[in-house]
């Protein structure tokens, strides 16, 4: 089985053609880094237009470098939601018009699914396992039990932790994409004992009940820190001190809200002899600190430390293909009338939390 994957609902252009032996033909991703520089962040309306002008040439691409013809495919997969809806929109006609023209089946993809599944693709993981899922726009502790079956226990009560490092990012004057430039720079600060001295950040919720996570307090810590600055042009060694204390800071809490979630999990799901897996996924997952200090609390806990490779971290299409292959054997298809949905939670019986809720 053979699958066309479609994904545009950020800023990335891209298309993956991938099989059912988790074999990548191809996969293209086309970044829109440089259109929204000027902006510091996403604007959606440019993100919409550089998906119109560009999605044609990189499914075109994508084709040429797997060496098919759209014959050959066995279906179609296209984001179909969460995202900002211009774009995603934009993927799903492109989808449906080759759905329809070439008589294939068609799979709109839960994007955040994408992410969650990723460790499949990769490591043919077992159900169920355990998902910390971190982007820019969602920060969650879900349980995958099936496709198309999750238990979300934790998720952001305020801001996702990757709206937190670029957010923080930007407070300390550090370029876009400000989340790879803080970690970059965290990795020069020479003193980490002054650092941490220094710049004493919250730890929101830590040791708290739950799996919930809270970063806007975290965020606003480092506004005042740089506040207190003096003025001019901020030092490198003062940014580097404190995106260093921020990434130590960001990684205590995750440690914190997961371990909740691994003791949750073992008293949940009985095991067999076999390791249960902890997979982590979503662009913060690619934060070499964070996936480290996870890396160690698996291992103390007799868990399976699952990461996606980093090219599979950020926005792709290979992911989306794959929940294709995935819902295709279960025959789970689609009808060419679905909505593109700017919200899609993988658990809608989940409670709503205040603020972060509308994310879940």
């Amino acid at each position: 089985m053979i699958v066309l994957g479609i994904e545009t609902s950020c800023d990335e252009t891209a298309a993956a053609v991938v099989d059912d032996h988790g074999t990548v033909r191809a996969d293209v991703v086309l970044s829109q880094i440089e259109e929204h520089r000027p902006f510091g962040g996403i604007v959606p309306e440019i993100a919409a237009r550089a998906h119109l002008e560009t999605l044609d040439g990189v499914i075109r691409g994508t084709m040429r470098e797997a060496d098919m013809e759209f014959a050959a495919l066995d279906g179609i997969a296209v984001t179909g939601g969460p995202g900002l809806i211009g774009g995603v929109m934009i993927g799903m006609m492109a989808g449906k018009a080759i759905s329809a023209a070439h008589h294939l089946p068609f799979v709109g993809v839960n994007h955040l699914e994408a992410h969650a599944l990723t460790a499949r693709l990769t490591d043919m993981v077992s159900f169920p396992y355990l998902v910390l899922l971190v982007s820019g726009g969602h920060t969650q502790i879900l349980v995958a039990e099936d496709v198309g079956v999750y238990k979300r226990w934790g998720t952001t009560i305020d801001d996702a932790l990757g709206e937190c490092f670029d957010k923080s990012a930007k407070l300390m004057g550090l370029p876009y994409p400000g989340g790879p430039n803080l970690e970059k720079l965290a990795f020069t600060c020479d003193d980490h004992v002054s650092a941490l001295k220094r710049f004493d950040l919250p730890r929101p919720l830590k040791g708290r009940e739950g799996c919930d996570f809270s970063f806007s307090g975290l965020k606003t810590a480092v506004r005042q820190h740089v506040e207190k600055l003096p003025a001019g042009n901020l030092k490198q060694s003062d940014v580097a001190a404190l995106a260093y204390s921020f990434q130590i800071t960001a990684g205590e809490v995750l440690v914190d809200r997961c371990h909740n979630a691994i003791e949750q999990f073992f008293s949940t799901y009985p095991q067999s002899d076999k390791m249960p897996a902890f997979v982590v996924c979503g662009g913060v997952a690619a934060n070499q600190h964070l996936r480290a200090r996870l890396k160690d609390l698996t291992h103390n806990k007799k868990m399976d430390f699952i990461a996606p490779p980093l090219s599979l971290c950020s926005d792709n299409g290979a992911m989306i293909a794959w929940v294709g292959i995935e819902k295709l054997k279960r025959n789970m298809t689609d009808a060419l009338d679905i909505a593109a949905r700017p919200r899609w939670p993988l658990d809608p019986t989940a409670e709503k939390r205040p603020g972060g809720g509308i994310k879940a």
